[in-house]
């Protein structure tokens, strides 16, 4: 007997009242079902997290913090939210978890509000060495309201040059300093990064919006107890929606939640809570364990196919979940081999590699990132295959018959892979 809940609709379907949009989500999944997604901070949500990202929990409004709201009727938004602080706290053992942000650069941007006032020198990894616009880049507001410092990577290797950040940190003694990438593809010494904040008495700040999933299944170090704060995304790794949370000790509670709310934003999206909890629920699982220490095999597995292939990679390959390819030697622009893969079904971005002599928006090199392939159940003989299609496209990147061919290869392949979230078709 099926005791499943029926749900009875009173109102047409989106198909109906708003047949383009309904139209272009379609297009959307099916771009997602046939393409092999290879951008890091992308991933595949389960059924479940899209459900609750998409529940009537959008409906609600609820400033405040659960038992001090300014609206009544918060009892089932108080217990989702305390449930997933709860469970996120007890996944990466963290003192306290504020999981409003509504996304990383937020969650960022509540640390400076917390610690520092405008015009406080804070530190960060400079852009093109791999760090994020939020860690004091010039064109973002970190890097304009407060006096940036940034240190980078060595030239002969580009590891962090973490004799360069101490050096740094001495000379113009931060208030905040962050660690954390966005394009850095090997392990971070948080314990080299905690040594130089208490060097100077600085306010060490973690950000892991990409390696949470990793860090979650101990796959990566972890710097929670490390640090005094860890921000991060609720996506890319860590399989959950688009949304942020922030990781402190107790000590810096109340300085956290004042800068989120009321500091920085109103009311947090309740749906995007709940989905957050779902996921947290899911990272504690065995098989997200697995899940992560594959996506890490995976991610190997094609920096050697590439490195076979004559590709260079940044700092030679990977020990997480992407890898920074430049493709100088290959004589062909990073957006134009973009580009070419899009056409042929292997989607990555653009990237600049550190020392760069292109610019931003027209870079040397191209990000690459195994989690979504992960999550359709692909393994390292697909990694491999992958990265031969990669040197077959960046090869004929102007033959579109060649792009044509593969992007139906990619198709055949992804349709034995079925997606986590996406309907089957």
């Amino acid at each position: 007997m099926n005791t499943a809940k029926q749900i009875t609709w009173h109102e047409p379907p989106l198909a109906e009242t708003d047949p383009e949009i309904f139209a272009l989500i379609e297009r959307e999944e099916a771009y997602q079902r046939d393409t092999v997604r290879l951008i890091p901070s992308e991933n595949y949500a389960s059924r479940g997290v899209l459900e609750a990202a998409g529940s009537v929990l959008s409906n609600k409004y609820s400033e405040g913090y659960p038992f001090k709201r300014y609206y009544e009727g918060q009892a089932q938004i108080d217990a989702i939210e305390e449930l997933a602080c709860k469970r996120v706290a007890e996944l990466f053992g963290a003192e306290h978890v504020n999981v409003q942000p509504y996304s990383g650069s937020p969650a960022n941007f509540a640390v400076y509000a917390a610690f520092a006032s405008p015009g406080d020198t804070v530190m960060g990894m400079m852009l093109p060495a791999g760090g994020h616009l939020t860690h004091g880049w010039g064109v973002s507001v970190t890097g304009s309201f407060f006096k940036a410092v940034q240190y980078g990577v060595r030239e002969n290797d580009h590891l962090i040059d973490y004799d360069q950040a101490r050096n740094l940190a001495k000379e113009h003694r931060p208030k905040i300093l962050f660690c954390g990438a966005t394009a850095y593809p090997r392990i971070i010494d948080f314990q080299a990064f905690r040594s130089i904040a208490d060097e100077v008495g600085a306010i060490l700040v973690a950000d892991i919006a990409h390696i949470s999933g990793l860090v979650a299944a101990g796959v990566h170090p972890s710097p929670v107890g490390l640090a005094d704060v860890v921000t991060s995304t609720t996506h890319k790794t860590f399989r959950g929606p688009r949304g942020g949370m922030i990781m402190c000790k107790k000590a810096h509670r109340k300085a956290i939640n004042k800068a989120v709310f009321p500091g920085l934003q109103g009311g947090p999206h309740n749906q995007t809570t709940a989905a957050i909890a779902v996921a947290a629920r899911e990272a504690a699982t065995p098989e997200f364990k697995a899940y992560a220490q594959k996506i890490v095999e995976n991610a190997k597995a094609l920096a050697e196919e590439l490195n076979a292939r004559g590709f260079r990679l940044v700092t030679g390959g990977t020990d997480n979940h992407l890898m920074v390819v430049d493709l100088t030697n290959k004589g062909v622009p990073g957006k134009t081999a973009a580009k070419a893969l899009d056409r042929a079904g292997i989607v990555v971005n653009s990237n600049t590699v550190p020392f760069d002599p292109r610019t931003p928006f027209d870079p040397s090199g191209i990000r690459i990132g195994t989690p979504a392939i992960t999550s359709r159940g692909m393994g390292m003989g697909e990694a491999k295959r992958i990265g031969a299609w990669i040197d077959d496209v960046v090869t004929h990147h102007e033959d579109e018959a060649v792009l044509t061919r593969i992007a139906a290869e990619v198709k055949e392949m992804c349709s034995q892979f079925p997606a986590p979230g996406l309907p089957i078709g």
